[in-house]
């Protein structure tokens, strides 16, 4: 098996993701934001297999360092921030 094909395997397994709510695939946690791997990938996926492995394989050591050297957010900072933005979005319609 190539590497190639073993990614597409890996790529299509599914778990539930907390940032989200639902199922997603692991190609998804993979290239959240486009090119870079949610923060969260590791913990999420590391129970079923070597997902840092992985990812160290694909990514830079800068890729690396930008999603994994600060710690994720959690749901109370996340949803606090969503307010503040709300709020923002808010306040120039209400004058």
């Amino acid at each position: 098996m190539t590497l190639d094909q073993l990614l597409e395997k890996i790529d299509a397994l599914e778990g539930r993701c907390p940032k989200l709510g639902h199922q997603v695939a692991f190609g998804y946690c993979r290239r959240e934001t486009g090119t870079l791997p949610c923060p969260r990938t590791l913990a999420c996926w590391q129970h079923r297999f070597n997902a840092e492995l992985i990812l160290r394989h694909l990514l830079t050591p800068e890729q690396w360092d930008a999603v994994f050297s600060t710690a994720p957010k959690t749901r109370v900072d996340s949803l606090l921030e969503a307010i503040e933005a709300a709020k923002t979005r808010r306040e120039p319609s209400a004058q």
